[in-house]
């Protein structure tokens, strides 16, 4: 009743003013690390709808780095890209992506709605590109010169991954490998479906994101919840809220961990712990539910839909005493409804201190909180592989008076220590490195 409601006053254009009516009773702040606070809900009779309009970047604008730090702009004028990974070779993949046709998920006045405010936010403007290029900086002025289609024709890809003579490519209803070498500037080969992955008429998270186990004999895939608390019914979510573990011999899936909302961010820690990135549930007010990043444990569970933060029962959810009993609390919370979406926890840099041990995330920005959550890089500094404190920011000024510029994505280290980020609203991908270190700050 509740959406139904929504989309009948967004299409009547009334909702402005009854949206305002519910905003954060907590600092912003204390939604973040290991113990954050946590509310009571606060939903109203409309859930909270706050979106900046994406704009992109005007000739000379850049995000705004931290103090210390240089920001180029490694490539520009790209499809919305989502993901970024960086080759032994040091050749960078962008994959062009975004979300596929949604049959279920997009019919009737909500979904048209919801198709409206996706275009806002930046998404859904065009079809999905649906291809992987491949960047190159053959002289290291942290510029790519050299720019080719790698791979295209694919299905709302995410996750890449290069192991041995094969690449590795989440689209959103498979894997498929193909046989690559470094160096190369194009693939042709069909390639091959290793594993199915679960996506259908509905597909309401999309992203299927991968990373290679430390041993390369294996691929973690994320695979995001088919609803916001299971409000289809558990059977919508078979498969789903789970990293898998693939083995890349035979194309065999088991559930590594369950009860992950939208684990997009992942990232195999020095040391060979897998973590994670999660997106958490939404319609209980700005301050619930905080995103979060864990390590994640072999044949755990997280909570979702039943609870979150361990046994804080959601009421909406179907009931499962015995699930909630088992939940494990995550190590460290990254905000309420800050879309952290990006992951990479690294043992150095090449940035200069504070940015060393720890975990870099991109966080995409909220589109249901007030005051908006803005969208940014940021880090969380590590001891003995934990978070061990607040996190700073790496590079800010996506949001500039209630418009969108960017929004960051996903992340990755190049090969001479630049953090490089993927902004799909900006069509960009940025390179972070130390401004002592003569890479300066170009359009």
């Amino acid at each position: 009743m509740k959406r139904a409601l929504l989309a009948v006053l967004l299409l009547g254009g009334t909702a402005g003013l009854l949206f305002a009516c519910e905003s954060a009773r907590v600092d912003a702040a204390d939604g973040y690390g290991p113990r954050p606070t946590l509310p009571p809900p606060n939903a109203g009779l409309l859930p909270t709808v706050s979106i900046a309009r994406a704009v992109g970047w005007a000739a000379g604008e850049r995000p705004i780095p931290a103090p210390g730090l240089a920001v180029t702009a490694f490539a520009a004028g790209l499809a919305h890209p989502r993901n970024v990974a960086v080759l032994s070779n040091g050749d960078v993949l962008v994959v062009e992506s975004d979300a596929p046709p949604k049959p279920e998920g997009t019919s009737g006045i909500r979904g048209q709605v919801m198709g409206l405010l996706m275009a806002r936010s930046g998404s859904g403007r065009a079809p999905s590109a649906n291809r992987i290029t491949l960047l190159r900086d053959g002289d290291g002025d942290g510029v790519a010169e050299q720019r080719s289609v790698l791979l295209e024709g694919l299905n709302s890809p995410f996750g890449v991954v290069q192991l041995g003579d094969a690449l590795y490519v989440a689209n959103t209803d498979a894997i498929r490998r193909y046989p690559f070498l470094p160096g190369q500037t194009r693939i042709d080969d069909p390639g091959v479906q290793l594993t199915a992955l679960p996506a259908g008429p509905r597909n309401h998270h999309w992203t299927k994101n991968l990373a290679a186990s430390a041993d390369g004999r294996s691929l973690f895939v994320s695979i995001g919840s088919n609803s916001n608390v299971a409000e289809h019914g558990m059977a919508a979510e078979a498969g789903r809220a789970q990293i898998w573990r693939v083995d890349v011999a035979t194309g065999a899936a088991t559930a590594y961990a369950t009860g992950l909302r939208n684990p997009n961010g992942l990232s195999v820690a020095p040391g060979g712990v897998l973590w994670t990135a999660v997106n958490e549930r939404d319609e209980i007010g700005s301050d619930l539910v905080p995103d979060y990043m864990t390590s994640v444990r072999e044949g755990g569970f997280y909570g979702w839909p039943h609870s979150y933060y361990g046994q804080t029962v959601d009421g909406r959810a179907p009931a499962d005493p015995a699930a909630v009993a088992r939940a494990i609390a995550p190590d460290y919370a990254l905000g309420a409804h800050t879309a952290s979406l990006g992951l990479l926890v690294t043992g150095a840099s090449g940035l200069p201190a504070p940015f060393g041990a720890g975990a870099f995330v991109a966080q995409h920005g909220s589109w249901n909180r007030r005051p908006a959550a803005p969208p940014r890089v940021i880090f969380v500094p590590f001891a003995n592989g934990r978070p061990s404190g607040p996190p700073s920011e790496v590079l800010a000024g996506f949001l500039v008076g209630g418009e969108a510029r960017g929004k960051p994505v996903s992340l990755a280290l190049d090969n001479r220590g630049g953090l490089l980020v993927a902004d799909d609203v900006g069509g960009s991908v940025w390179r972070v490195s130390s401004a002592a270190s003569g890479a300066a700050a170009r359009p």
